[in-house]
């Protein structure tokens, strides 16, 4: 713990800048943050409501309004959190009628230093309520691997047990006729080192100056098979009908998840980055993201963010995409906590200009 004191945003009760909760009335200080529509929020028809006297159009479960059959924008369309450690954002794209994504982020003053951790589901668009399930499993991950943290616990088997927490919100959601599916990855950040959890093709980068940035995760998709075989190029297997035909998942309609694990040691200063492939389908390589995200994310990972989501949309925006930088090393958590630390910041930000495909 360190000694700076602050005040429960809850209660006004003195707190420390590493607490956890508020030990007077177990307000939780530092909550991970995810990708859901904001508290309050209520889908409206842009169309129908704009007559004041015309009763509300009812929504339907599938987002659309019962009177004039349009879309109806939802919570979760854009979205964007900052944590100060790390920052991410979400969009839907342009051809997509919702955002399948999720994403959840935390911090923790845990014993060993602070740690960032960063989650990235992607609804298996085939599957049934992919947002849901990509929500489901992005939430079950992070407070799996909060609580982690916060014990010391090693960040390789918190991943793995966070893995099998997303499994279960998943598997709690299958039906005889349907199982709720999506890829995920996580980042857990600490002082020394990054452990990356992955399924599917989202993906982890390092991103530095010069020759270092490198891609940390391999992709569960027949595209990477068939480069990895030597049949393809990686340039012609992503422009192959096979590019996101993924062959490892989290899914209701599977036993036992098999995911990866591994720890990476950054040489140096760099940045994190955790990505769905509705970024890297305009980006693959990690020097080219890197040339797009440095030295901006360096000191402004939401910025920086903003800037990588906007590339993507003005690229074509195809899929929903999402967007996670956590700058190493981390910065210390402050003497005095400041107000984002004990109420993380979650903006929710106006849908960029879209110009139809």
């Amino acid at each position: 713990m360190t000694g700076g004191n602050g005040a429960c945003p809850s209660c006004g009760a003195p707190v420390r800048a590493g607490d956890s909760f508020c030990e007077s009335c177990g307000t939780e200080l530092a909550p991970p943050m995810v990708s859901s529509a904001p508290p309050g929020y209520v889908a409206e028809c842009p169309v129908c409501s704009v007559d004041p006297e015309a009763p509300p159009g009812v929504i339907t479960a599938e987002g659309y309004c019962g009177s004039c059959g349009r879309k109806v924008p939802s919570g979760r369309d854009h979205s964007a959190l900052d944590l100060g450690l790390l920052a991410g954002m979400t969009d839907r794209g342009v051809r997509h009628t919702r955002n399948e994504d999720a994403m959840a982020l935390a911090t923790a003053d845990a014993p060993g230093g602070p740690v960032a951790i960063a989650v990235v589901c992607d609804g298996v668009s085939t599957s049934p309520q992919p947002d849901d399930a990509s929500l489901a499993a992005a939430q079950a991950s992070v407070r799996a691997l909060l609580t982690s943290a916060r014990r010391g616990d090693d960040p390789a088997e918190a991943s793995l047990a966070a893995v099998h927490a997303a499994h279960q919100a998943l598997a709690g959601m299958g039906t005889p006729g349907g199982a709720p599916s999506a890829t995920y990855i996580s980042a857990v950040i600490g002082s020394d080192a990054v452990t990356v959890c992955w399924l599917g093709d989202s993906r982890a980068y390092w991103l530095s100056a010069g020759s270092g940035a490198m891609r940390l995760t391999t992709d569960d998709s027949l595209a990477e098979e068939l480069v990895a075989r030597g049949v393809m190029s990686e340039s012609e297997a992503l422009a192959s009908p096979q590019a996101h035909v993924i062959t490892r998942w989290l899914g209701a309609d599977l036993s036992e998840p098999g995911p990866h694990v591994a720890r990476f040691e950054p040489p140096g200063p760099g940045v994190v980055l955790v990505c769905s492939d509705g970024l890297w389908n305009y980006r693959p390589d990690a020097a080219g993201l890197a040339e797009l995200a440095l030295p901006a994310a360096l000191t402004d990972p939401l910025g920086a963010a903003a800037e990588l989501v906007k590339f993507a949309l003005e690229a074509g925006g195809i899929d929903n995409i999402t967007v996670v930088l956590a700058p190493f090393p981390l910065a210390p958590f402050p003497e005095e906590p400041p107000h984002p630390k004990t109420v993380p910041v979650r903006r929710v930000a106006p849908l960029p200009r879209r110009t139809p495909p």
